[in-house]
């Protein structure tokens, strides 16, 4: 995911890639920190919805530069895709958290 999003970003426009794209990328970069974190961690439930919670602003992120022109639809959809995904194992591992 943050390979695609880097090349999905180095097409935004120059005013938008110091403010945007570097508040996309921070996410990006907080996701793989946090899916680390939950891995290494006994305890998974707190860091699992903090990292929920973080899938979730990233997507919402994206949804943003797409409704202002900086995303093209095809990219948008690819991106998301693989962040659903990504929440589907997030969902898969709370379930074998809760068993």
């Amino acid at each position: 995911m943050i390979y695609y999003g880097y090349q999905a970003l180095r097409h935004f426009p120059k005013s938008e890639r110091h403010t945007s794209a570097a508040e996309i990328k921070k996410c990006m970069f907080r996701v793989r920190r946090l899916i680390i974190t939950a891995n290494k961690r006994f305890y998974k439930k707190n860091t699992l919805e903090e990292l929920d919670i973080e899938k979730t602003v990233l997507m919402y992120h994206l949804r943003q530069a797409k409704n202002l022109g900086f995303l093209p639809f095809k990219k948008y959809t690819i991106w998301i895709g693989m962040l659903e995904e990504i929440g589907r194992m997030i969902g898969g591992w709370f379930k074998t958290i809760k068993k």
